[in-house]
């Protein structure tokens, strides 16, 4: 297996933890297991930041830059739902 997998799979893992600890969080009757599941979530979130970061410094993940009138024409979208 070559870094650019293992680091795939880890930030891959990573997303999937989170999504299951987001639901359990959301999910859970007990507040300091809850607040525990949050604690674990925000973690998480700051692994996958640093192995997204590590990936996007090594040229393995790559993104374009959004047009600034997809970015306006989103917000309008979503301020209009909010409202």
């Amino acid at each position: 297996m070559t870094d650019q997998e293992r680091l795939t799979d880890l930030l891959l893992t990573e997303k999937k933890l989170s999504t299951n600890y987001d639901l359990f969080a959301s999910e859970c009757v007990n507040t300091q297991l809850r607040d525990t599941f949050i604690q674990i979530l925000t973690a998480g979130h700051g692994i996958q930041s640093e192995l997204y970061q590590d990936a996007q410094s090594r040229g393995w993940y790559k993104t374009c830059p959004a047009e600034a009138n997809k970015v306006t024409e989103a917000y309008q979208k979503f301020s209009a739902v909010q409202q």
